[in-house]
């Protein structure tokens, strides 16, 4: 039995007393197309907006990312795609913003969403729970700044190459939002520090490797 989260690992080796193996999830994109379309269709421009990618559930922590973005005294957009043809009461709600700056652009597939994520000026996960999550290495794989929350499965992927905010925290992800805008050089070095990291650890040929190296030798 193989985990891709390695506190999952931890916990069903403590609840069943056996040693399991742990491989991650790999990271490492190709944008097929260069073209911009989707920017100019959504009206971005390259650097311009924070992103949001996933479900909208409560897990996800958006009504921490809407009221602390709304705070910002910037120009720059929010864009959240994701959501339901049959969105819940709380994506419901979390549409109820007035800022204009914020964008629900719906599902947005394949190389367009790739295309989004490297052209953010930065990514913001601000999860209360999550596995080791793919979205994640995806933005490490790009070298995108990142801004997401303290939880230890974060923590373990992107370590000090990230800017984290305590989670759950509207306060300290507004904090952590305004100091990405005043420090664009930095995130930037986090950002290229955080791609070697995944191409390093993460990359699919090193996964490939571990899972040939395990089938190998059991």
């Amino acid at each position: 039995m193989v985990f891709d989260n390695v506190f999952s690992k931890e916990l069903f080796e403590k609840k069943f007393k056996k040693k399991f193996d742990f491989i991650p999830y790999g990271s490492e994109i190709k944008i097929e197309k260069e073209d911009e379309e989707i920017l100019k269709s959504l009206g971005l421009e390259k650097g311009e907006y924070f992103l949001f990618v996933g479900r909208f559930i409560p897990d996800k922590g958006l009504h921490y990312l809407i009221p602390a973005f709304e705070k910002l005294a910037t120009t720059k957009k929010l864009v959240l795609v994701g959501g339901s043809p049959h969105p819940s009461q709380y994506e419901q709600s979390l549409r109820y913003t007035y800022d204009s700056r914020i964008i629900f652009p719906g599902y947005i597939y394949g190389d367009d969403t790739s295309i989004l994520m490297k052209n953010s000026y930065a990514y913001v996960q601000p999860s209360d729970i999550e596995g080791l999550s793919p979205v994640i290495l995806t933005i490490m794989g790009l070298g995108v700044p990142l801004i997401c929350s303290d939880i230890p499965e974060n923590l373990f992927l992107v370590e000090n190459c990230a800017t984290c905010f305590k989670k759950s925290s509207v306060d300290d992800l507004f904090d952590k939002l305004n100091f990405a805008l005043s420090n664009p050089d930095l995130i930037k070095k986090l950002a290229s520090e955080a791609q070697e990291k995944a191409l390093a650890n993460f990359s699919w040929e090193a996964i490939t490797e571990q899972h040939i190296s395990l089938f190998s030798t059991t």
